[in-house]
């Protein structure tokens, strides 16, 4: 993982909101609105955090269909284990080029 994907993973989960999310999806999946009323969030706002935590990695979410026809989107957790540590943080930068733009007088 270089600088930028740590960077992007750490702002996928550095919100209390999503983490909220991923605490409620931890043992179950569920779909968009039982996840909106469980974290008290509408699903316009619910949809923004749900697509961050996607591009990331930390949740998948598919559609279905109920017994009367409608789609469902459902989400779930994936599993991870987040090492955050010098070691890592180390790792990720020595996997970057320095650039022009990250250079301090």
């Amino acid at each position: 993982m270089n600088i930028e994907q740590l960077a992007a993973t750490l702002a996928a989960i550095a919100s209390p909101q999503r983490l909220r999310i991923l605490a409620t999806l931890a043992d179950d999946r569920l779909h968009v609105s039982a996840l909106a009323r469980r974290v008290d969030m509408s699903r316009a706002l619910l949809y923004m955090h749900l697509t961050k935590l996607e591009a990331a990695g930390f949740v998948v979410g598919g559609l279905e269909l109920s017994a009367d026809g409608k789609a469902l989107k459902y989400f779930e957790a994936t599993p991870f284990v987040l090492t955050i540590d010098l070691p890592t943080i180390s790792a990720a930068v020595a996997l970057s080029p320095i650039s022009s733009t990250d250079e301090t007088d």
